[in-house]
């Protein structure tokens, strides 16, 4: 018979990469309701691609995790700084660029364990693009 508790760093796994598709979604459908052009897909890509690649640097990579960690971050700031436009005097999409680097950090506290916290820094985001967007 297999031990049932085998599977159990799988469901933690499975449930890591979840609940940070669920806090990405949460924020890139209040930019595609706000008629942004970056909309859930893409922040639910940041968030597990940050969730993986920091669970990697911790499990595999345990000797230089930092600088797997500071990787997500420039990364991050790579993506978002193809999300800022220059239109004549105008500048478009810092917010877009602020926030794929806010919801990285989601996606990293939620491989490391910080559940609660991942998801409180969400909800303050989703308010804090609301109340943006009502301006």
């Amino acid at each position: 018979m297999i031990d049932p508790t085998l599977f159990l760093p799988f469901l933690q796994f499975a449930g890591q990469m979840l609940l940070s598709a669920c806090l990405g979604i949460l924020i890139g459908f209040q930019r595609e309701r706000a008629g942004k052009p970056v909309g859930p897909r893409t922040y639910a890509f940041v968030a597990i691609g940050s969730t993986l690649f920091t669970l990697l640097s911790v499990s595999a990579f345990s000797q230089s995790d930092d600088r797997v960690a500071a990787q997500i971050i420039s990364g991050i700031g790579f993506i978002g700084a193809g999300a800022i436009l220059h239109k004549g005097d105008t500048v478009h999409g810092i917010t877009t660029a602020a926030a794929f680097w806010a919801t990285a950090a989601v996606g990293m506290a939620v491989g490391v364990g910080w559940y609660k916290e991942a998801m409180a820094v969400a909800a303050l985001m989703f308010g804090l693009l609301e109340w943006n967007d009502k301006k």
